[in-house]
């Protein structure tokens, strides 16, 4: 599969993982949203060299078998930080960045400097009722906010980051640039927006 050409607004990615140890990468998807909101999703597979746990194997569905003869994680960081390095990176919750950076150490390479942010904390500004009441896992944003997605697929849980913040953005009238700025910038940016021009 080839990755999306841009421009984009934003990109959003998941991961998953071999077993319990965040840097044994076997896939990572790409959620790609254009500048009219449509979304291109990209996903691979990727050779953890490393073994699978059962656990995460029963997850997502993923194992030797279907790694084999895939490309290992250097070689898709290469393929894909090119397109991430302009971006606004959407990760659902700190896990994913945090995958990454291990997979870089583990593979003794730079960690990438993406401007990465968080679609659980959009979440928690444009949904704040769900907090304790189901929470922002995508589980739960799934069914409150009737997403189609299927859960533990890298490609499609990227997709669904980004459709999160897609209807964080209609939900409070606040671009991604202002959901992810301090609060008390927010504010001011959204008051600006509807000040009445003398």
């Amino acid at each position: 599969m080839s990755l999306p050409a841009g421009p984009f607004r934003f990109i959003a990615l998941d991961v998953e993982t071999a077993n319990a140890d965040a840097a044994s990468l076997c896939q990572i998807g790409l959620a790609c949203v254009r500048h009219d909101d449509a979304i291109e999703v990209f996903s691979t597979l990727i050779d953890p060299r490393q073994p699978f746990a059962p656990f995460n194997v029963a997850l997502h569905g993923i194992g030797p078998a279907q790694v084999r003869g895939a490309p290992s994680f250097p070689e898709v960081l290469a393929r894909i930080a090119p397109l991430l390095a302009p971006q606004i990176v959407i990760q659902h919750s700190p896990f994913d960045r945090g995958a990454i950076h291990r997979a870089c150490h583990a593979h003794d390479l730079p960690e990438p400097g993406w401007h990465w942010a968080d679609s659980v904390q959009i979440a928690r500004r444009a949904w704040p009722e769900f907090s304790g009441n189901g929470g922002h896992g995508l589980a739960h944003l799934k069914q409150a906010l009737g997403l189609e997605f299927t859960h533990h697929d890298a490609g499609e849980d990227a997709k669904a980051a980004a459709m999160v913040v897609l209807r964080a953005e209609a939900q409070t009238g606040l671009r991604l640039e202002e959901l992810i700025a301090p609060a008390r910038r927010a504010r001011r940016v959204a008051a600006a927006l509807v000040r009445p021009r003398t």
